[in-house]
């Protein structure tokens, strides 16, 4: 098992890692719409999406794997009126590439955050 981290996207809040890779697979830990520094991003669920999709990139970058290699994503949002905006930049993220998901629609997020996404990936070596 591999602990995973880096600067290129923000450093966990709390007692976790950013991802683990075990076995072939990478699994991340949530990710809000949280800079590199740590700086929350503004209350606008298009660009909050946008910048969690780069912090996952980030994290795919660091264990050599991309959004080709995304077997799963998890969403949470805090309001389901948001999953049409959602749709639309994963579809911009994700091309032809159509990996499975969950979206579940809950009351609160760190730092009222609008979404989370965690995702599940193969992982290059």
């Amino acid at each position: 098992m591999e602990f995973l981290h880096t600067n290129k996207a923000p450093a966990a809040i709390g007692p976790y890692s950013q991802a683990v890779k075990v076995n072939g697979m990478l699994y991340t830990s949530g990710q809000i719409a949280l800079t590199p520094s740590g700086e929350m991003i503004e209350n606008d669920i298009k660009k909050q999406t946008i910048q969690i999709f780069e912090n996952l990139k980030a994290i795919l970058d660091a264990s050599n794997s991309s959004f080709n290699d995304v077997i799963k994503v998890g969403i949470f949002l805090t309001d389901m009126n948001d999953f049409g905006i959602v749709n639309v930049i994963m579809t911009e993220v994700f091309g032809d590439h159509k990996p499975v998901r969950s979206t579940i629609a809950v009351k609160t997020l760190p730092k009222n955050a609008m979404l989370e996404m965690d995702i599940i990936a193969l992982a290059r070596d």
